[in-house]
């Protein structure tokens, strides 16, 4: 009996020793063009040194690794993180059984992470674009608040949902039915009445020193961004909704993050100076409503040199997330710096929700991509692509359909001419 407790013990030791080997192996990727996207820049022939799912050295004096990668001088960048929208939570828009980013009923507690299938077709076609994680964004109900944001990496592991509850999404601006002026109001009632309830309870906390009441689900949000823990994601285009939005944040002192804003140019120099990043659409040049009619494709150009941190989004459905980089190129053309669009789905991103990546530097969650040549260029591929240090594959669904119907094969064709 003494023998085989010792025999099993040894077996769990080795199966632990395993594990935390493989965890533990480390790989550096040589003669790579790095583009850091921090105040390093571009690094020429620069190593990048990987353990753990971080980035541990950066042109280290001596490369002391498990595993080594040539990069022949290809661009090495961050991973593109997309943002604001609903990866995971619909996979067939027409399909009303596989979506999931919506509820009537919903209001600022909604965690839509709760329904985030890993496993959907999109993921590994969005990854095809160098897309290593990303922002979701519930759709929300009839309340003006929307849920909240969750973000993912696209692992298509099981345990890819990296934050759950990450920011407040509120939904302003144009009604179908009623009037704005009423969800700003509501807006500033509630942050208000949540400021007073916060002093109110220190003070008498302070006066009687019993313990608080725990205040409700919704009040505990509202206090999460007045507190700072949580930040303001709002939906809003005309110029007056956004400087109505800017002095709710000097106001409460809140985290705001801008997200369509296609009126920004008008009152750039207000946002600069305020620092709340915005998050537009690179391709929106027609004027969807009255509150978008200054939309264009140089608003990008524009906001970044008027001092605006710009993050690039994919408007639409989810299923177009791949072209991401096809729309920062895009914004290139159309007055965008290249290193600025870099940014703008890297760093700038994870900066404004506060992510542990977008960036090449020393502790820095490795989410990098290999690229074939200019990311930004149209006929350019992922080489490959780190989710955490760990290498996943760039097939995808589409690929598999491809090949099936351009080889030969003893199954039947779909079609039949």
């Amino acid at each position: 009996m003494t023998n085989f407790k010792l025999f099993k013990t040894s077996l769990i030791a080795l199966a632990l020793a395993s594990s935390t080997a493989s965890f533990a192996e480390s790989f550096a990727i040589t003669n790579a063009t790095v583009h850091t996207v921090t105040d390093q820049g571009v690094l020429e022939n620069a190593t990048v040194v990987i353990e753990n799912g971080k980035v541990i050295a950066i042109n280290p004096e001596k490369i002391t690794a498990d595993n080594t990668i040539d990069a022949q001088g290809r661009i090495l960048t961050p991973g593109f993180i997309g943002s604001m929208n609903q990866l995971g939570l619909v996979e067939v828009g027409a399909v009303s059984r596989s979506r999931d980013a919506a509820d009537k009923k919903a209001d600022i507690t909604f965690d839509a992470s709760l329904a985030f299938n890993p496993r959907s077709t999109v993921i590994p076609y969005s990854r095809k674009g160098g897309i290593t994680s990303n922002v979701v964004a519930p759709r929300g109900g009839d309340d003006m608040f929307k849920g909240q944001t969750f973000v993912a990496d696209l692992s298509g592991e099981f345990n890819s949902v990296r934050v759950s509850n990450n920011n407040v999404v509120i939904d302003l601006g144009a009604k179908s039915k009623g009037s704005r002026a009423l969800s700003l109001q509501h807006l500033h009632q509630q942050l208000e009445d949540a400021t007073k309830a916060l002093a109110k309870a220190k003070k008498k906390n302070t006066k009687d020193k019993k313990e608080a009441k725990e205040p409700s689900r919704k009040a505990q949000v509202i206090n999460a961004l007045l507190n700072g823990d949580k930040a303001l994601v709002a939906y809003a285009d005309r110029a007056t909704d956004l400087l109505a939005l800017l002095k709710l944040k000097e106001t409460f002192s809140l985290d705001l993050v801008l997200v369509g804003a296609a009126d920004a140019v008008l009152v750039a120099d207000k946002i600069a100076a305020a620092k709340v990043p915005v998050v537009m659409a690179a391709l929106d040049n027609l004027p969807g409503s009255f509150d978008s009619l200054h939309a264009s494709l140089e608003n990008a150009g524009k906001l970044t040199q008027a001092g605006v941190k710009v993050a690039l989004t994919v408007d639409g459905d989810t299923h177009n997330l791949y072209q991401l980089r096809f729309h920062a190129g895009n914004a290139i053309a159309n007055g965008l710096t290249r290193s600025a669009a870099l940014a703008s789905v890297t760093a700038n991103v994870a900066d404004a929700f506060n992510l542990d990546s977008g960036k090449i530097a020393i502790g820095k969650t490795a989410d990098l991509v290999l690229w074939s040549a200019d990311p930004f260029e149209l006929s350019s591929k992922v080489s490959k692509i780190w989710i955490s240090g760990k290498e996943y594959s760039t097939e995808s669904r589409q690929d598999a359909l491809r090949d099936r119907y351009t080889s030969k094969s003893d199954m039947p064709k779909a079609y039949v001419k």
